[in-house]
């Protein structure tokens, strides 16, 4: 009898592993995608490259051209170009965010969050780079509106301004996003709990 009872405890905790291996098998798939360090390479590059080029622009364009309308010019210009690349394209496939604002008919405005619902397609790589560049630009652009200031450099200021307020405009917007993004699962949460606990109590 004993024997049998160590056959049969045996064969339960084989049952047991195989259950929880089982378990783990449907998410191979999602663990190996989030393990990528860059899935979207050309993405996370362009998520930088015009936000670092108006800063290296910034830093250098007295070494190529005394003209401050031609450097004005090619910095907006690349300012221009990273706030509609990070609001409309990297946000969206990187993290999954996005924001936008409009005009009603009664001339009032709008502002819109949007979160992609599942998380499966950002990894941990691209999501650090997405809001490490969110973040550390606008400091950069906040240490140049002080420099400016106290060396006198008053035209400047317009530049560093145009610069400072599209970047903070890109944050402020994505953590928006992410706040609203929050809500909706605490939100998700609370409702399905609460679904599970009225079928519970009816049936």
């Amino acid at each position: 009898v004993s024997g049998y009872s160590n056959s049969k405890m045996a064969d339960m905790d084989h049952l047991d592993a195989t259950e929880d291996v089982a378990l783990n098998f449907g998410d191979e798939d999602e663990i190996l995608n989030r393990k990528k360090k860059f899935r979207k390479p050309l993405v996370t590059i362009f998520h930088l490259l015009f936000r670092v080029a108006a800063i290296i622009a910034y830093l250098l364009c007295g070494w190529f051209s005394d003209s401050f309308i031609t450097n004005f010019v090619i910095i907006v210009l690349l300012l221009s170009f990273d706030f509609w690349t990070v609001k409309n394209v990297t946000g969206r496939l990187l993290v999954g965010l996005r924001w936008w604002n409009y005009v009603d008919e009664d001339g009032n405005s709008h502002w819109v969050f949007e979160s992609r619902k599942s998380d499966k397609q950002v990894t941990t790589a691209e999501s650090r780079v997405f809001w490490l560049g969110l973040v550390i630009c606008p400091i950069i652009w906040t240490f140049f509106l002080v420099a400016a200031l106290f060396s006198l450099k008053f035209k400047w200021l317009l530049v560093v301004a145009v610069g400072l307020s599209l970047n903070v405009a890109n944050l402020i917007g994505y953590v928006r996003c992410k706040k609203d993004a929050g809500k909706n699962i605490k939100s998700f949460a609370g409702n399905f709990l609460g679904r599970q606990l009225l079928n519970q109590v009816i049936f």
